[in-house]
């Protein structure tokens, strides 16, 4: 496929969604233990717009950090022509943006994509996904705890809630906005507050921080506080920073919680890859109870 021209999302220059062109280029080749994947979806991620934003990478670049589609070619055994998969490239670090018609990873940081939701759905799970379960084991939520979300309905606040839940935990939310507090409960949170001011002193042995001001005096004696933002950490020695980290098994994992309807993924809008400056737009007007997708291919499977 080397000779192949492919679409891919790229930036020669930092700033406003303007910047981002819909470009031909030369297909990706396959290195050893490396599968080539046909993208269907991708999702937009806050680190999306900082980089193409901010005056951080390498340019030019082809963004992108999430991945739903069909292997193509595959030199790693596990994965076939024809599997459904899903993957996280870490696009700064790795230098290979996923929103292209053609992405080559190694196959570590592939996982089956869950059958039971259709691509545009599954593009939701990988980066979010992994973010909240590494940051909830960070936090090392257990059954005897209770646990504070801030920014419990976001793309990784949401799957934060439902995750945590999985641990036994009690599990309370903090939104931006009251709309927001119906959303929430239905995640599974036991009491959703939008007011910071409303909840209770000393009472989290873990919280979560996963966007929104930084609430500390809920922290119980001993407890954890974990952030995965970019927002300096509050001045408390409990505080520490979650940074997400690939991982192929711990996305079969989610995978695999996805089709046993244990945890729900939730998309706000989805536009094809030639509009990707609209989504950008949409993305950073915020609000939205759900992911951002941009597709590559029609999504016509239906669920299993």
């Amino acid at each position: 496929m080397s000779s192949e021209k492919v679409r891919a999302v790229q930036i020669d220059r930092h700033g406003g969604p303007e910047v981002l062109e819909v470009r031909h280029v030369a297909a990706p080749r396959l290195g050893p233990g490396e599968v080539l994947v046909r993208t269907a979806a991708s999702s937009l991620n806050p680190v999306d717009w900082k980089t193409r934003e901010w005056q951080i990478g390498d340019l030019p670049a082809t963004l992108g950090w999430d991945l739903a589609g069909t292997v193509a070619v595959s030199d790693d055994v596990r994965f076939r022509p024809g599997d459904r998969v899903i993957a996280m490239s870490a696009q700064m670090a790795t230098k290979r943006g996923t929103w292209a018609d053609l992405v080559a990873l190694p196959g570590d940081l592939l996982a089956p994509a869950p059958i039971s939701v259709r691509f545009t759905e599954a593009a939701t799970l990988p980066l979010a996904g992994l973010t909240a379960l590494q940051a909830l084991e960070k936090a090392q939520a257990n059954a005897d705890d209770r646990i504070l979300i801030i920014g419990a309905v976001g793309g990784v606040g949401g799957l934060a809630v439902q995750l945590a839940r999985r641990t036994g935990a009690r599990v309370d939310g903090l939104v931006s906005r009251p709309e927001h507090l119906n959303a929430a409960r239905e995640l599974g949170v036991e009491t959703a507050a939008s007011d910071p001011s409303t909840l209770p002193d000393a009472s989290y042995q873990a919280v979560l921080h996963t966007g929104g001001p930084h609430v500390t005096r809920v922290l119980a004696p001993g407890g954890r506080y974990v952030s995965i933002t970019d927002d300096p950490l509050p001045s408390i020695p409990e505080a520490s920073t979650s940074y997400v980290e690939q991982s192929g098994e711990q996305l079969a994992e989610l995978a695999g919680l996805v089709d046993r309807g244990d945890l729900r993924l939730r998309v706000a809008a989805t536009y094809p890859v030639e509009d990707v400056r609209k989504a950008h737009e949409i993305f950073e007007s915020g609000g939205h109870l759900g992911k951002i997708v941009i597709t590559f291919t029609p999504d016509d499977r239906p669920p299993a």
